[in-house]
């Protein structure tokens, strides 16, 4: 008995409490680890899947396999590829109208000023980075024997106007057919007309703009609908709100499906990769040919995500960018694989929800429009292209043909396609802005399954610090507006107290009785005095 009150009351110091205390930390440890499993389970698998991609590659690849059987292996990863693109159009449409509609005019605006800038200042730095790099490395210096010949691609070449290529990009707001949009856009071809006959017998064609409809989603002009009609459901007021509380049911059902397709991603990426080492031809000849291009191109990349970017996110929060980074390994890998903003957009919004808890209504407001307008990635290695092909040719760049390119792609990476090899088609429009041929863009074409990857990861990173940017602000745009109601609360309390006191003054029996003996005592007195004067 007395063992136990001394146990009971911690007076003895007995063996059974360091034992039992052993025991709870070696469990807790085993939690721990269990919970850290738990929770970065889909981060091992996914990187897990890029490594054993790289060493399944490297395997089939020495058993020479026909173009059919390749065909073959590349299915599950192909199956990948087709679920993220199946989600892309319900979870743009509808996280765009239910975060539109959550928002107050208001704020929506501010927010989407802030974000438009952001997007637009990193894309400018990108763009910086990318033409200084390609200043300092040289890649097309020396390089002038290149051609599309020696390395055996085909020609890849692109007659369109700078202007049409903008208009296009102004029609593809507008579409006239929302159904349509949703798998074809609007691209300017031209056809040659017969004018009429010259002088010397010459018969004279005039170059004539057309449109037609390309195969590729039109996301441009989806999300400008989603937003605006976000907007206008707002405006209705009681009227809008069973619309919007579908739209929310509706954007939160496909997450759910993109919580099911993630578990899939690990599978999908190991063939991904894996069949794409398939592919590669001769590798080495292009890296030997292409390497300081290839290299410039990743340096850039590595400067602007690396240390720009989270440069920027400290400026703003006063917070660690990396560990906001370290919750998104999961869309960083499925970016890196599947070389698609787009498709990547599913699992960026899970992970920036969940692992770093950033507000449901910025997240689905911010990041369809950024992985439709912010190419920061891109805007580098277009960049670093256009001054190649320029050394290639032995052009030597004016002040003005460097403001152009920059200009030129900070503009046109708003509308390049979230597709893989999707800023090809931008490099054009930029070497036609400039008075480049178009001939060796083949050249960018060979080596883009390998810039491609980091192009999308700095991408998806620009605007996953972007909606963690517009968070803190948004947080402490909130935090500033309770302190202004908790003042002005104060403020009529402190009023309040102050009506109540002269009220009680006014009601009480006692002061008024004083009040009145006060008020006879002075007429008393002032009679007294009239007495006195007249005596």
């Amino acid at each position: 008995m007395e063992e136990k009150s001394e146990i009971n009351g911690h007076a003895g110091h007995k063996s059974p409490l360091p034992a039992v205390s052993i025991k709870s930390e070696k469990k807790s440890f085993k939690d721990r680890l269990m919970v850290f499993l738990k929770r970065n389970l889909l981060v091992i698998l996914t990187v897990s899947g890029v490594l054993v991609g790289v060493g399944l590659g490297m395997m089939v690849r020495n058993m020479n396999l026909t173009r059919a059987q390749m065909t073959y292996f590349a299915f599950p990863g192909e199956m990948l590829l087709r679920m993220l693109k199946m989600i892309i159009l319900p979870l743009v449409v509808c996280s765009l109208i239910s975060g539109a509609a959550s928002l107050d005019t208001r704020s929506l605006g501010k927010l989407g000023g802030i974000a438009v800038s952001y997007f637009l200042v990193t894309t400018l730095i990108a763009s910086s980075i990318g033409v200084a790099l390609a200043f300092i490395i040289k890649p097309g210096v020396g390089a002038g024997a290149l051609n599309t010949n020696n390395l055996g691609l085909e020609d890849v070449s692109s007659n369109k106007e700078t202007a049409d290529s903008f208009l296009d990009l102004a029609r593809n707001l507008f579409p006239s057919n929302l159904v349509a949009a949703a798998f074809r856009s609007y691209v300017t071809d031209y056809k040659m007309i017969l004018v009429g006959n010259g002088t010397n017998g010459t018969v004279n064609y005039q170059k004539v703009p057309y449109g037609t409809d390309a195969d590729g989603m039109n996301i441009l002009g989806l999300v400008l609908f989603a937003m605006v009609f976000g907007v206008a459901l707002r405006k209705l007021g009681t009227e809008g709100e069973e619309l919007i509380r579908f739209f929310n049911a509706f954007n939160e059902a496909t997450m759910v499906l993109v919580s099911w397709i993630m578990w899939y991603v690990p599978f999908g990426i190991m063939f991904l990769v894996g069949s794409k080492i398939v592919e590669m031809e001769d590798v080495v000849l292009l890296v030997t040919s292409l390497g300081k291009y290839i290299f410039a191109s990743i340096l850039g990349h590595i400067i602007h995500g690396g240390f720009v970017l989270p440069l920027i996110y400290f400026g703003f929060t006063r917070k660690n960018p990396f560990s906001f980074l370290s919750g998104l390994i999961t869309p960083f890998t499925t970016a890196f694989a599947t070389c698609s903003s787009s498709a990547t957009l599913p699992t960026m919004m899970k992970c920036v929800e969940e692992n770093n808890g950033v507000d449901k209504r910025i997240s689905r407001f911010i990041l369809p429009i950024g992985a439709t307008v912010n190419m920061d990635g891109a805007a580098i290695f277009q960049c670093v292209a256009a001054v190649f092909i320029a050394q290639l040719n032995n052009v030597d760049l004016n002040a003005g043909q460097i403001f152009t390119i920059l200009v030129t792609a900070t503009a046109s990476s708003v509308g390049a396609a979230g597709i893989p090899a999707g800023g090809i088609i931008t490099i054009a429009i930029i070497l036609e802005a400039i008075g480049l041929p178009t001939h060796d863009l083949s050249l960018m074409l060979a080596v883009d399954w390998i810039v491609d990857r980091t192009t999308t990861v700095v991408n998806v990173e620009g605007d996953a610090l972007g909606a963690g940017i517009l968070h803190h602000i948004n947080e402490q745009e909130m935090k500033k507006q309770q302190q202004h109601q908790e003042e002005q609360e104060l403020q009529e309390v402190k009023v309040e107290v102050v009506a109540n006191v002269k009220a009680e003054e006014e009601t009480s029996p006692l002061v008024t009785h004083q009040n009145q003996g006060e008020s006879s005592s002075r007429e008393t007195l002032s009679e007294k005095d009239g007495v006195e004067s007249v005596l």
